[in-house]
């Protein structure tokens, strides 16, 4: 049986890595190697490394090939202001869930995925939100997600005139 343990700042590579898989599963052909993965590296680097993280990751590890990652979730901490539903100013946002398509379908995303939810149930926090693809709506449906009424909208600031 294969663990899930929290990722380190040795594991950046392999979890932009993992995001390449998932970017090439959600918009074809996988980007190519270019400023994304510099980026996500420093990022994954710096806020793994924090004393006291906003952005985790839970992954399991290939057993045949050792220092390789089989699967991931990576979470942050949204701080907003709170509401009547959560009085709370810090939410979960869940995202980069995915698996080497080779070892689907042996729970490694419903490991990776329970471990976060167990983190953020330590940190306090009520309310995580994520976006579903089609092929992982049953796995968040299966841990107790539900659809909200809540439409996503996104505005990409660069497209704007200067």
């Amino acid at each position: 049986m294969s663990e899930v343990r929290r990722a380190t700042v040795a594991d950046a590579a392999e979890l932009v890595r993992l995001r390449g898989v998932f970017l090439g599963a959600t918009a074809s052909p996988e980007p190519a190697a270019d400023e994304w993965r510099r980026v996500a590296l420093n990022v994954l680097q710096t806020r793994l490394a924090a004393p006291y993280p906003t952005m985790v990751a839970f992954v399991v590890d290939r057993a045949d090939r050792p220092g390789t990652l089989a699967a991931c979730a990576v979470g942050a901490v949204d701080c907003r202001l709170g509401g009547p539903d959560d009085p709370t100013s810090e939410s979960g946002y869940v995202f980069n869930v995915v698996t080497d398509p080779d070892q689907r379908r042996r729970g490694y995303s419903r490991l990776c995925m329970t471990a976060l939810l167990d983190w953020y149930c330590g940190r306090g926090i009520r309310t995580v939100n994520l976006r579903a693809s089609p092929s992982g709506e049953p796995l968040y449906q299966s841990l107790g997600f539900v659809r909200t009424t809540y439409p996503a909208m996104r505005l990409w600031l660069s497209a704007r005139d200067a």
